[in-house]
């Protein structure tokens, strides 16, 4: 008989009865031909053998090699998948492929909440410009010693990224709907990618992101909807590997996740991180949007070497002394493995960025400036503009691995008082001492980080 707990779900595991727990999952997770989707991973590494042999076992359909994780994605009739419940191959790990999405601007998926967040702000005093959110932190102090990201790549992997003046696309990969050209039907990668570097061209550099002169990579995981399975995002992530050196990919965005139903050990998003960061490759997640309750952080944000953001409220203010976590972003300690995140905190408050005319989120009751820019707010937005920080940084020091480089930050953050560890993690990013310690790394100080 199989083991169940060879699902790796855990919500699984806390039925009664965990063969009918996992039924009704199957039922779930179903496609629209009636086939459920899995992940299935090769206990000793040859997914190749492994696929093969399921296969034969349960005649599963489009069957595609995630081979980063050692893993491979097939579709199985309820049949097959009954077969498999009461005598399963040996070797395997197999995991519902589940559908997973970006979240919502918290403008649409807490509209009250975020109104009355909103109000406080315009009630704390004097306030910024939206275009200087970032800026409070100093970035242009950065930008005034040469350092704009330059040299740097970053890979966003969402839900595509729309021609825009304020960027340019340097490679795009589609793996929605096999375009060559770069676009964005969805409108929430475009206006990360602005988040991130952005360089103000039809603002007149008013609203910039943080590494205006770093190169963009866009990776297409999700559809119109904002919605994929965990097998896109592995993929996106595979592609990003496989092509770090072609496109000289430093940094992976990833704007999204899921809720975390098992350790980052048994989690095939998490494990996908786990290989970008070995392979050289700085992964930025969101924390998600589901704060303030405890032990909310989604995948892959749970793994610890995924650098994992939360949000800063910057209460519209230059001082930093009213910051505080913003009340969406999601908490620790991961669910599974008590973990301490998010790792550092960035703006995530009413964050104006590039808009993709015509997308859904172009056409969402969001503020609109002119038809070039909306203003959201969430961890997806507070996460693309840490990237931004860390690819300026990191056009100091190039040769920082990922793990420098997250040292580098979380040491020389701000704490905020009266904040734990799982609310702020280290706390608010500090651009200035980050690019102290990133050039003192420089010169062969050891003790930088």
């Amino acid at each position: 008989m199989i083991n169940t707990s060879t699902f790796n779900i855990s919500r699984s595991l806390q039925q009664a009865n965990p063969g009918a727990g996992l039924k009704e999952l199957a039922e779930k997770v179903k496609d629209e031909k009636g086939l459920i989707p899995l992940i299935i991973r090769a206990n000793n590494g040859d997914e190749v053998s492994a696929a093969n042999d399921f296969v034969d076992f349960t005649g599963a359909q489009n069957v595609e090699n995630l081979e980063l994780i050692d893993a491979f994605a097939a579709d199985v009739t309820p049949e097959a998948f009954d077969k498999l419940m009461k005598n399963a191959p040996q070797g395997m790990t197999i995991t519902f492929d589940e559908k997973v999405s970006v979240s919502d601007p918290v403008e649409l998926s807490r509209p009250e909440e975020m109104k009355k967040e909103l109000e406080a702000r315009a009630d704390s005093g004097p306030s910024l410009q939206l275009d200087n959110a970032i800026r409070s932190l100093g970035i242009e102090k950065l930008w005034e010693q040469g350092y704009k990201g330059q040299g740097v790549t970053i890979a966003v992997i969402d839900t595509g990224i729309a021609p825009h003046p304020d960027y340019e696309v340097k490679a795009f990969k589609d793996w929605v709907a096999g375009k060559t050209e770069a676009y964005d039907d969805q409108g929430h990668g475009t206006h990360v990618s602005g988040c991130a570097l952005g360089d103000g061209t039809m603002s007149g550099g008013k609203y910039m992101g943080p590494a205006p002169e770093a190169d963009l990579v866009g990776i297409k995981v999700l559809d119109k909807h904002g919605s994929g399975r965990l097998s896109d995002i592995i993929k996106g992530v595979q592609w990003a590997v496989a092509h770090k050196e072609e496109h000289d990919i430093d940094i992976i965005n990833m704007s999204l996740g899921g809720p975390a139903f098992a350790s980052y050990k048994n989690d095939p998003v998490a494990q996908s991180v786990e290989k970008a960061v070995e392979a050289g490759i700085i992964a930025m997640v969101a924390g998600g949007n589901s704060g303030p309750k405890p032990s909310t952080i989604g995948t892959p944000g749970n793994h610890p070497k995924a650098f994992t953001v939360g949000a800063l409220n910057d209460q519209g203010t230059a001082t930093r002394s009213d910051d505080t976590v913003a009340f969406f972003s999601s908490r620790g300690p991961t669910a599974h493995d008590g973990l301490t995140k998010p790792d550092i905190l960035s703006p995530g408050v009413a964050i104006t960025a590039t808009n993709a005319k015509d997308s859904a989120l172009d056409r969402a009751p969001v503020p609109h400036i002119g038809q070039s820019y909306i203003t959201i707010s969430g961890t997806s937005m507070a996460t693309p503009v840490m990237a931004g920080i860390v690819a300026s940084v990191l056009s100091a020091n190039p040769d920082m691995t990922p793990e420098q480089v997250k040292e580098i930050f979380m040491s020389s953050a701000d704490k905020l008082e009266g904040e734990d560890g799982n609310s702020q993690g280290s706390g608010m990013v500090d651009p200035q001492e980050a690019l102290a310690k990133a050039l003192a790394l420089k010169g062969g100080n050891s003790n930088a980080a």
